[in-house]
C-alpha cells in the first residue's frame, strides 16, 4: 500500500519531505510553530509521521494545521477544545467537531447542532462544516492533530500535544478575554493551562452519546452556546453567529 496523508496536500508533502514550516499558519502563530518544529519533540514528530506513512499508514486530515490558517491569534474569542481528528475516510477537515461538506454529521456534532437548536432556537444547519465558526474566532482546536486511518488516539502522546498545550497556554496569557469550552474529561485536563480569572471557562460532559446526558454536568442542556455570546458581549465583543 503507498504511504499517503488522505488527498495529499501540496503543504503537507513537503513537510514530511524537507520543509517543517510547509503547512500555513495565519502570521500570528508562525513564530511559535516553527519553534515547535525545531524543538526536540517538533523534530520527533516529524520523524514519526514520516516513518508512518513510508509503512503505508493513511493519516488524516491533509491540512493538520488548518485552524491555526483560518483563526489568526487577534481574532480568537472562543477556544473549542477536541481529542484528535476523526478517522473515518473524508471526515477530518483540520477543524475540532467539524466535519466536510457532504460527510455525514457525526452523532457528538449533532448533539453540539441540537444544543444549538434547543438554547438559541437556531435551525439545523445544512452541514457539518465549521469553517464558519472559525472565520468569526471560533479556535476549533484538537489537543492531537493527526490520526491514522480507523484507529482513534494512534497519533496520542507523539508530540502534538507539546504544541497544542503550548498555543493554550499562550493564548490564556496574551491578547484579550476569551471563552474556553471544555468538555469532558480529555479537554478539562487542560484546566490548569488557562487562567480563570481573565476568561470564561465552560466545563461539561462530552457531546458524544454515550456521555452526553450523564452528570455531573450534562451536555445536553448545558446552554453553553447561550452563555458564551452573553459574556462576550459583556466584554464588548460580538457574539458568535452559531
Amino acid at each position: 500500500m503507498q504511504a499517503s496523508f488522505e488527498g495529499l496536500e501540496p503543504a503537507a508533502a513537503r513537510l514530511l519531505d524537507a520543509d517543517p514550516l510547509g503547512w500555513p499558519v495565519s502570521p500570528g502563530w508562525a513564530d511559535r510553530v516553527a519553534a515547535f518544529w525545531l524543538s526536540a519533540p517538533g523534530q520527533g514528530l516529524i520523524d514519526f509521521l514520516r516513518q508512518r506513512l513510508a509503512q503505508g499508514a493513511l493519516v488524516y486530515p491533509p491540512h493538520p494545521l488548518r485552524a491555526l490558517e483560518l483563526t489568526a491569534l487577534g481574532d480568537v474569542r472562543v477556544v473549542m477544545l477536541g481529542q484528535d481528528p476523526y478517522h473515518g475516510p473524508g471526515q477530518a477537515e483540520g477543524l475540532a467537531f467539524s466535519v466536510a461538506p457532504g460527510v455525514r454529521v457525526p452523532p457528538s456534532l449533532r448533539n453540539m447542532f441540537q444544543e444549538i437548536q434547543r438554547d438559541l432556537g437556531q435551525p439545523m444547519p445544512a452541514d457539518g462544516s465549521l469553517v464558519r465558526w472559525a472565520r468569526q474566532g471560533v479556535l476549533l482546536l484538537n489537543t492531537c492533530l493527526t490520526v491514522e486511518d480507523g484507529e482513534p488516539a494512534s497519533h496520542a502522546g507523539r508530540g502534538w500535544e507539546v504544541l497544542t498545550d503550548d498555543l493554550i497556554r499562550h493564548m490564556s496569557t496574551e491578547g484579550g478575554p476569551k471563552v474556553f469550552m471544555l468538555w469532558g474529561a480529555h479537554a478539562q485536563k487542560k484546566l490548569a493551562l488557562i487562567d480563570p480569572a481573565r476568561h470564561h471557562v465552560l466545563c461539561a460532559n462530552h457531546p458524544s452519546p454515550l456521555s452526553a446526558r450523564r452528570g455531573p454536568v450534562p451536555f445536553v442542556g448545558c446552554g453553553h452556546f447561550g452563555q458564551a455570546n452573553g459574556w462576550l458581549q459583556a466584554q464588548g465583543l460580538a457574539p458568535i453567529r452559531w
